[in-house]
């Protein structure tokens, strides 16, 4: 397989580096505005010949067509920002390749009752756009990271294999990761951090449908395994919300995240002094968004491994009956970013993100995944890929509670 790889940040990085070595992998073009970034990159691993390096803009639909042609390639995996999303993908289908992100276009709320219910959706300018990809005879692979991604990989596992009737997929992401050195350090891309945090939450319900709630609603405590332990979690907008009642048969949805009192004390006030905003604004002449300054502001999450101690998880906690008894499931991931940094040389929330995706590329390489539209992992089959995660390093776990009686 032949891949453009847009961004070469911190998780661009670490998949680059994940990929490199696997036979399914013929090349790689690493593509960055940082044309040093992209270089830099390109020397840490192992086979460099196997990667050139481009610079583009990603805003620049005409400039990833140029590329894509250029370089021949099969598939054009988006690791940037979301805001860059609808360029990517509409350049994916005007250069006949297929399309993989990690993170689906950017919603907007509701214009006058943005917590109760959506208004643009997580994804909805891509599915919208299913059936001409369909007739292309071309797949654009949303939302394929760990969450979104892996997260719904379990969800679909869990509806085949593990339960008869499914009550509740609930996404639980929580962690015990210390950042040292810096009173606030983000350790994933505070401009989607603050996107998905301070919009809307989404919640879908089989009789419902979707709708929406206050920013970080609902919280609970929940107990994260391997000795992270019990972690508030809270309502955040996220894909997982958007893709899985559409191929999961199950009554309802939610994805909770453990941000702690302190991180979502820094995140509303950002929302209160307006610098969590992406409109450009007038600073002595010069227009600047005040979401930019603030990630300019802060550390590289790329560059924050050598500070960061502890584990990270992301799961699927998933309940419903499975013959005639009440069953309560979570598969999960962790990350140990020792390990991370030692094996690879990368940072664990990166790295965890980054498998999931480079799994998918192997899958599709070789056949096993096939489909045509815009589809989300859950479309696919769930064995192929949870067989393959053991060799690519990448363990999952399951805790499992039944009921005593029926």
């Amino acid at each position: 397989m032949k891949v453009l790889l847009i961004g070469t940040g911190g998780v661009g990085e670490a998949l680059a580096v994940v990929a490199q070595h696997r036979p399914w992998l013929e090349k790689m073009v690493l593509a960055d505005y940082n044309l040093k970034r992209a270089k830099e990159v390109r020397r840490r691993l192992d086979n460099p010949r196997r990667f050139a390096v481009e610079q583009v803009d990603a805003r620049d639909k005409r400039q990833i067509v140029a590329l894509a042609r250029k370089h021949g390639v099969d598939l054009i995996m988006n690791a940037v920002d979301p805001v860059f999303n609808e360029a990517i993908f509409d350049a994916a289908y005007t250069a006949g390749c297929n399309y993989m992100d990690m993170a689906m276009t950017l919603s907007a709320p509701h214009p006058t009752r943005p917590t109760e219910e959506c208004g643009v959706k997580l994804g909805d300018y891509q599915f919208e756009r299913a059936a001409k990809w369909e007739k292309k005879g071309r797949l654009a692979l949303v939302g394929m990271g760990v969450e979104p991604g892996l997260a719904d990989v379990f969800a679909r596992y869990a509806e085949r294999h593990l339960f008869d009737e499914i009550d509740e997929v609930g996404v639980r992401d929580g962690a015990n990761l210390v950042v040292r050195g810096y009173a606030f350090a983000p350790t994933f891309s505070i401009w989607t951090t603050i996107e998905e945090c301070l919009n809307p939450p989404v919640i879908w319900e089989r009789e419902r449908g979707w709708y929406t709630t206050p920013a970080f609603s609902e919280p609970e405590v929940f107990d994260f395994p391997e000795g992270i332990g019990p972690v508030e979690c809270v309502n955040v907008e996220h894909e997982e919300v958007l893709l899985v009642p559409r191929w999961v048969k199950c009554k309802r949805v939610t994805f909770k995240y453990g941000l702690g009192d302190e991180f979502i004390g820094v995140l509303k006030t950002l929302a209160l002094l307006g610098l969590d905003k992406k409109e450009a604004v007038n600073v002595k002449g010069v227009k600047v968004a005040p979401r930019d300054v603030v990630a300019a502001c802060l550390p590289d999450p790329a560059r924050l491994g050598d500070h960061m101690t502890g584990k990270t998880c992301a799961g699927t906690w998933v309940t419903g009956t499975k013959d005639g008894r009440k069953r309560e499931v979570y598969l999960y991931q962790v990350a140990d970013n020792a390990t991370c940094m030692a094996k690879y040389g990368v940072q664990a929330v990166v790295w965890q993100t980054a498998v999931g995706p480079a799994i998918a590329m192997e899958l599709l390489a070789n056949g096993t995944w096939q489909g045509k539209g815009v589809l989300g992992p859950e479309a696919f089959d769930p064995d192929p890929f949870m067989a393959r995660m053991a060799a690519y390093d990448f363990p999952y776990g399951m805790r499992d509670s039944w009921a005593t009686a029926p």
